[in-house]
C-alpha cells in the first residue's frame, strides 16, 4: 500500500513569512522562526514509518532551497490560486498517481505529535476523510483515499469556521470523517506564547530547532 505524507510549505523570506507575528518579531526573525518550524516539521514527518514524504512548496523558484533542506524528500510545486484549490490539486494529483492514501499537514505546528500522523493513516482504512482540528477552528491535517474536490474548494479557508464548514459539507455529500485529537498551529502572538510555554514545560528534546531559536531570542510577548 502506497501512503504519501505531504507538507505545505513556503520558502522563508522576510516580509513574506509569518507576518502576523510582527511585532513582537521583526520580519527577519519571523522568517528565521518559520524556517525552524519547517525543519522541526520535517523531523516529525521522518518519524512516520512506511510513507513517501513530499514537500509541496511555493514560490515556484524555491526548488533548490527545499532540495538542500530535505534531500530525502520529494518536491512538488503548489498549483492553484486559493488554498482550497491548491490542496485539492495536490491531493488529487497524488491519489491519481497511484497513492492509496494521502495525508497533508501544515508547516506551522512544530510540536505536533508524530503519533497523530501515524494515527491519521490508520483512521483512513475505515473512513473517507481524516481531519486534525486546530484550536482556532481550522485543521492542521487532512487525509483522503480518493479526491473530494467540494470538501476543499467550496469551503472558505482561513476563517474560524473552516472545520465546522468542512464537516457540514461532508455530511451534505455523504462523506465519512474521522477527527484526530485537537492541536494548534502558530500564526498569532498568543499562539507563539503558547508554543514557548509548551516548549519550556516539555521534558522531551523534540522541536529542537524551534526550541533553540526561542532560547536564543528573548522575545517579549507584552501587548
Amino acid at each position: 500500500m502506497q501512503k504519501v505524507l505531504l507538507v505545505v510549505a513556503k520558502r522563508p523570506a522576510p516580509g513574506q513569512t509569518k507576518t502576523r507575528l510582527c511585532p513582537p518579531l521583526n520580519s527577519k526573525q519571523a522568517a528565521e522562526l518559520y524556517e525552524c518550524f519547517l525543519c522541526d516539521t520535517l523531523t516529525i514527518m521522518r518519524g512516520v514509518p512506511d510513507v513517501t514524504p513530499k514537500i509541496v512548496y511555493l514560490p515556484q523558484d524555491a526548488d533548490n532551497y527545499f532540495r538542500k533542506l530535505a534531500p530525502d524528500m520529494g518536491l512538488v510545486q503548489q498549483r492553484g490560486e486559493s488554498l482550497g484549490e491548491r490542496l485539492d490539486n495536490l491531493l488529487t494529483d497524488v491519489l491519481f498517481a497511484g497513492a492509496d492514501m494521502a495525508v497533508v499537514i501544515n508547516s506551522d505546528s512544530p510540536t505536533l505529535p508524530t503519533a497523530y500522523l501515524i494515527q491519521a493513516f490508520k483512521r483512513l482504512s475505515a473512513t473517507d476523510i481524516v481531519l486534525g482540528p486546530t484550536l482556532d477552528g481550522g485543521y492542521y491535517l487532512i487525509g483522503m483515499k480518493e479526491p473530494h474536490p467540494r470538501i476543499l474548494r467550496e469551503v472558505q479557508m482561513s476563517t474560524p469556521n473552516v472545520l465546522q464548514d468542512t464537516l457540514g459539507l461532508a455530511r451534505e455529500t455523504g462523506v465519512s470523517v474521522s477527527l484526530l485529537p485537537e492541536w494548534y498551529d502558530v500564526d498569532t502572538i498568543d499562539e507563539l506564547d503558547k508554543l514557548r510555554n509548551d516548549i519550556n514545560g516539555s521534558q522531551t528534546n523534540s522541536c529542537t530547532c524551534t526550541r533553540a531559536w526561542l532560547r536564543n531570542h528573548l522575545i517579549s510577548f507584552e501587548r
